[in-house]
């Protein structure tokens, strides 16, 4: 077969199977922004919550590089090898950078000069913009980078990895609008990046488990559907709060 009749017979399949699981990847990402973006009473400008996506989708770069650097500090024969050792790694190589990054283009490029955080839904909305981008890029990766198993990868992800995302991004805008608008309290404060550092990081730690101990490894993906179930239900009471 001669080299044209290779790219002609075979690239147009090996672009339309990266296309499909880069589909794969976002598409999560895209239905749950475009729910959360008609949830609020006033829609936010499409601009906005474009900009916000497009800063979470930013700043996965940078997060990655200092989890590298996190983790060669805190892990320098390798990586973890105890169940408290991969809940050291879920806290603070994963949750804490990411979530403070995450907070740090909210209130650096979304909010501090945003006319239109001007409601109490409005936290949520950008919050889960940043949020689901830095989401929709880290799956993209995940699943690309798979090989033959990316389906059951896109699909677990898409049921758990990228709402879970979705719902550290509900309750950071949450405590953030809740600040911003009327409880001024160092507490409160505190809560936008405490509480989803601390939801991240247990969910980590569960999904992490099986790499140190088969016993946990077995029981981690029933904790953590149930974890899971229980923290979409508390964001959506902190949706229907805001959105009132």
């Amino acid at each position: 077969m001669h080299i044209c009749d290779f790219f002609t017979t075979f690239a147009p399949k090996f672009v339309s199977f990266m296309y499909l699981m880069f589909i794969a990847a976002v598409l999560p990402a895209l239905l749950l922004g475009l729910y959360i973006w008609r949830k609020d009473p006033q829609p936010e400008p499409l601009r906005w919550v474009l900009r916000a996506f497009l800063s979470g989708i930013v700043i996965c770069f940078p997060v990655a590089f200092a989890e590298n650097i996190i983790s060669a500090l805190l892990f320098p024969a390798g990586g973890p090898t105890t169940l408290f050792g991969t809940t050291v790694e879920a806290f603070f190589v994963a949750a804490v950078p990411e979530e403070a990054a995450k907070l740090l283009v909210l209130w650096l490029f979304v909010l501090r000069k945003n006319p239109y955080f001007d409601e109490h839904f409005d936290g949520i909305v950008y919050a889960v913009f940043v949020s689901l981008g830095f989401a929709a890029i880290e799956n993209v990766f995940y699943v690309m980078g798979s090989g033959e198993g990316w389906m059951s990868v896109a699909a677990t992800r898409a049921l758990l990895a990228v709402p879970g995302h979705y719902a550290f991004g509900i309750l950071m805008g949450y405590y953030y609008s809740k600040y911003h608008f009327f409880n001024h309290s160092r507490q409160t404060a505190a809560k936008i990046l405490l509480v989803p550092v601390l939801a991240h990081g247990v969910y980590d730690a569960i999904a992490m488990s099986g790499q140190v101990d088969p016993i946990a490894g077995a029981l981690s993906t029933i904790v953590l559907i149930y974890f899971c179930v229980k923290l979409h239900k508390y964001a959506k009471r902190k949706i229907e709060e805001l959105s009132r």
